[in-house]
């Protein structure tokens, strides 16, 4: 087969490109039978070898003819009668059968490249993604690959560029705060072991707002990119410098064995500093602050560690900027910003400031609703309209997020009740289910109640998980996933592909629908492993006979490609932001969508 251009497409974690991976990692060498062998020969390797899911067939010179795939012949085979037709016939005889369901089997080079390969087996069809295909050299059979397979490496090549995305800053390349956090508990418990300590210093450029006010944000983007040059040549090469957020920066240090190595850091830093940065014609002179904490001297917990280095860094702004302060006991550690919102989401909780908006979630072909997704909004006495990103994560942290998530339940099951008795269309909502959530004791009793109570239907409900959720405690997940089926509710995969990518739960857990991650979807049209990975997801669905919704599309370029890969829905800006209900119900209403609206398959 033609070998199609290569695509030199991710990031690995070091930011170096990945060469793009050929069909042979995928292959699996499985013993062929030729067109001679007695049809027997099939069936009695299939029922001896459960995992064998399809069986190749070669001509004598090596050259694949056939591919039968597990159930389709072992369904035709076992009927009444089948061994008496055919059980004395050769392979020649069954392929020619009227009746036996056959399609030319995918030939691919091994040479070939898994995106090319991707390309071309979602093109063919399907039944690829789950049968699989033969790979060759120089048209003689090599081995079968599985069309799962294929989906868990190039979807595993877009989570290096995720994981990158997720753990390295835009602006400037060194590691976040998601990073920084793994950094730091990975040297603190080297210096457990090792009996040394760990040194943390907190960096803020001082005025760094003067420089955006006057200069504008992509000259305050520069010099923080120059500070970071600066920084980095400061620093050894087994400290990790990240960026915290905005203008602040962390330094940690491994393997000291002397405090006064901190020290010594710090006032290399401010010497840095000393020469103007050159930015936009303009010679500008900037300074910083510095606060450090020592572990485990300062504190063994992580988290007051970092608010300890906060604190001596705001200790040094107070001081006059420009310089360094080390923590001492009597310093202010107090962090009102956690705490308060902690505090302050109790009494939400029980003063009801949690209210839900919803997204429509919309046929890719007929543009009528399908459903639509419950969001959870905080409507902060003080702060205004909150969104989750901003306090779901210490939600999570403090347990909350299981009475949240209750609160959005009853929330949304009540919004159902009262549109089905305004007379609205029917249609499902779908809600998020954290996993310290799921894992609550006897959850689908709890679903099953509060259906009960509000008087709705088990099929407009959908519950989304993340791939996390089905990775732990399979057992006891599948059960709690069999309770809640029992009660007619959807089971969505929330994010499909950006997770642990395990196929194999597809088959075991009683799942309706999978999200296509946002991440897969924007840009798809200028994207090519997006478009393959979301093509996968596609066929994959449609395979399996389970939804598929892609999340986040925003243009119609991006729908327009969805819709070509035959994406069944779709939900995103371009078809609405998510709406308090009033809006909602005017929205569905300015659409004149149908009152036989049904929750989707």
């Amino acid at each position: 087969m033609e070998r199609l251009t290569e695509y030199r497409l991710s990031l690995g974690a070091d930011g170096q490109w990945l060469e793009p991976a050929t069909m042979r990692h995928l292959l699996r060498t499985i013993e062929p039978v030729r067109m001679r062998e007695k049809c027997a020969t099939i069936l009695e390797r299939f029922l001896a070898d459960v995992e064998l899911y399809a069986l190749p067939i070669i001509e004598d010179d090596g050259r694949p003819a056939a591919l039968i795939e597990r159930t389709s012949f072992v369904e035709f085979f076992t009927k009444p009668f089948g061994s008496d037709v055919f059980g004395r016939r050769s392979v020649a005889d069954l392929l020619a059968y009227g009746h036996y369901r056959r399609s030319p089997p995918l030939v691919v080079e091994e040479d070939c490249t898994v995106e090319d390969g991707a390309q071309m087996i979602i093109s063919a069809g399907m039944q690829h993604m789950v049968a699989g295909f033969i790979v060759c050299r120089a048209g003689r059979y090599r081995g079968v690959a599985n069309g799962r397979d294929l989906l868990n490496v190039i979807t595993q090549r877009k989570q290096e560029q995720l994981y990158r995305l997720a753990h390295y800053d835009a602006l400037t390349g060194i590691p976040n705060r998601a990073l920084l956090a793994d950094r730091l508990e990975l040297a603190c418990r080297m210096a457990d072991r090792t009996g040394l300590q760990v040194g943390l210093l907190f960096i803020d450029v001082d005025r760094f707002k003067h420089i955006n006010d006057s200069m504008g944000h992509s000259a305050g983007d520069e010099v923080l990119r120059l500070i970071v040059g600066r920084l980095r040549g400061c620093v050894r090469q087994m400290d990790t410098l990240a960026r915290l957020a905005g203008d602040e920066f962390v330094i940690v240090m491994e393997r000291l064995s002397d405090p006064m190595q901190v020290d010594v850091l710090a006032h290399r830093i401010l010497g840095s500093m000393r020469e103007p940065f050159e930015v936009g014609g303009h010679s500008l002179f900037v300074t910083v602050s510095i606060g450090s904490a020592i572990y485990p001297r300062d504190d063994g917990q992580l988290r007051s560690l970092m608010v300890k280095a906060d604190a001596a860094m705001y200790e040094s702004k107070a001081s006059g900027r420009n310089s360094f302060r080390s923590y001492t006991p009597k310093m202010l550690t107090f962090n009102p910003e956690s705490i308060s919102l902690e505090n302050d989401m109790r009494r939400a909780l029980e003063r009801d400031e949690f209210v839900l908006h919803f997204q429509p979630q919309v046929d890719l072909a007929t543009g009528q609703l399908r459903g639509a997704e419950a969001l959870v909004r905080w409507r902060h006495p003080e702060r205004g309209l909150v969104s989750p990103m901003h306090f779901i994560p210490v939600a999570e942290e403090s347990g909350l997020i299981v009475q949240i998530g209750e609160c959005v339940l009853r929330k949304a099951l009540a919004q159902v009740r009262e549109w089905h008795d305004q007379g609205l269309p029917l249609f499902r909502v779908s809600v998020n289910i954290s996993a310290l959530q799921f894992r609550q004791a006897n959850f689908a009793r709890f679903i099953e109640t509060l259906l009960a109570e509000h008087g709705v239907s088990g099929e407009f409900l959908e519950l989304e998980l993340t791939e996390s959720i089905l990775m732990r405690d399979v057992e006891d997940v599948l059960d709690t996933l069999n309770a809640i089926k029992s009660l007619g509710v959807r089971l969505a995969i929330d994010d499909f592909g950006t997770g642990f990518s395990c196929l194999s739960y597809l088959r075991r857990f009683p799942i309706d629908c999978l999200k296509i991650d946002q991440s897969f979807v924007r840009n798809i049209e200028r994207t090519p492993i997006n478009q393959s990975i979301a093509q996968a997801i596609v066929a994959l669905g449609e395979s399996l006979a389970l939804g598929v919704i892609a999340e986040g599309v925003e243009t119609l370029s991006e729908a327009a490609v969805l819709k070509g890969m035959r994406c069944s829905q779709a939900q995103g800006y371009l078809y609405s932001t998510p709406l308090e209900p009033r809006s909602f119900a005017r929205w569905l209403a300015n659409r004149n969508v149908g009152r036989a609206v049904a929750p989707a398959a």
